[in-house]
């Protein structure tokens, strides 16, 4: 008999953790489940959604990289992700075999931010794609004050400001940071097999606080240079985690077990 299963997918995938965070949850729970990685490229997208829509063992996904926008073409949306945060991040089959497209990227993001007070704090973002997308949606939620987007081409990220009612501008990669309380890396900049981010952090305030969102490698060069300087950083686990943990109570029907982050962290970075 095969066991309910839900997968992450992306182009690459290799990297992804999640059926690392999930298979823990799964074991930890005794659920008779799966989840599994699957490498969509685009050009099969389409026929990949359509495929899973008709298999009742699936349970739905998570989406990265480069899909989280096209997604939103193919699956329905009663939350209106289009019209907010602008990007999906997880997909879930329903009994009637409809598919519901969802964000759980913003909550996991503000998750360790939950206990800081945003409210009129300037902020600096870097990338314009999905994630940054739910990065921006979370800082409007908070009440983010100033916010800069660095990205390679400002053009592409010029309507985001005004998409989420934030208030600030968009500059390129090479411009100089400014003296902002949170740096965020959005972007897939500083992932193994990717451009390295190289931003000068000596603009940056003593109490200032450096969240890179990328996990592979865990360690990357940006927070490297950010505890180098002595700032506060925040790594990409944090919101791998607390967003894998919305989507897998969607896929199973279970909340993640209480009291084993510090166990399943440890798994992560063996």
């Amino acid at each position: 008999m095969i066991k309910p299963y839900a997968e992450v997918i992306g182009d690459p995938i290799a990297h992804s953790k999640s059926p690392l965070i999930h298979g823990f949850w799964i074991e930890a729970l005794g659920l008779d489940g799966d989840y599994r990685r699957a490498h969509v490229t685009p050009d099969d997208l389409v026929s990949y959604i359509a495929e899973r829509r008709a298999d009742p063992d699936w349970r739905g996904c998570n989406v990265t990289l480069p899909h989280k926008v096209a997604v939103m073409d193919m699956v329905d949306d009663p939350g209106d992700i289009r019209g907010t945060i602008g990007a999906m991040n997880t997909i879930v089959r329903q009994p009637d075999g409809s598919l519901i497209g969802t964000n759980t990227d913003a909550a996991g993001f503000y998750a360790p931010l939950a206990e800081l007070d945003l409210e009129g704090a300037p902020v600096a973002v870097v990338g314009a794609g999905g994630a940054a997308r739910a990065v921006l949606f979370a800082l409007a939620r908070a009440g983010a004050g100033h916010v800069t987007i660095l990205n390679r081409s400002p053009l592409k990220a010029m309507g985001l400001l005004a998409t989420f009612g934030l208030k600030g501008e968009v500059v390129g990669l090479d411009a100089a940071l400014p003296p902002v309380s949170l740096l965020v890396n959005g972007s897939s900049l500083g992932m193994t097999g990717q451009p390295p981010l190289d931003l000068d952090l000596s603009p940056l305030p003593e109490g200032a606080i450096v969240y890179d969102l990328v996990y592979a490698p865990l360690q990357t060069s940006l927070l490297k240079a950010a505890e180098a300087r002595g700032l506060d950083t925040v790594d990409g686990l944090d919101m791998l985690i607390g967003q894998a943990a919305l989507a897998f109570e969607l896929f199973f029907g279970r909340s993640p077990p209480e009291g084993r982050d510090d166990e399943l962290r440890a798994l992560l970075t063996a």
